[in-house]
């Protein structure tokens, strides 16, 4: 089935809106202890990375807008293959590194 890159990045965008919104007021030691939010989070990443790996497969040049778009495929990949030596410090770290100007990139990119 061929995807619809547009929906592809409307639905990364949403993930990482998702990703921060259930972090809102959390700090790190918090974020560790919330298995709940930790699963959603993860779940984000995974539909983040899958929304881009699908672009991909349509016209890789689509993604050339994003920043290391090849790093949040590979991410997206670890958490749904490597979930056991996942490590929280990582994911918190992107959360606040990366996820605020990816979602700058993506909404440039869909505007």
């Amino acid at each position: 089935m061929q995807h619809d890159p547009l929906v592809c990045f409307e639905d990364a965008l949403r993930a990482c809106r998702m990703i921060l919104e259930f972090t809102v007021g959390l700090n790190e030691d918090a974020y560790r202890e919330d298995i709940k939010t930790k699963a959603a989070v993860e779940r984000g990443f995974e539909i983040l990375g899958e929304a881009l790996n699908r672009v991909r497969r349509i016209d890789e040049s689509l993604l050339d807008p994003l920043d290391d778009w090849q790093s949040i495929i590979g991410f997206r990949n670890i958490i749904a293959h490597g979930y056991d030596s996942l490590d929280d410090e990582i994911v918190w770290d992107t959360i606040q590194k990366n996820i605020p100007a990816l979602i700058v990139e993506l909404e440039t990119l869909l505007n």
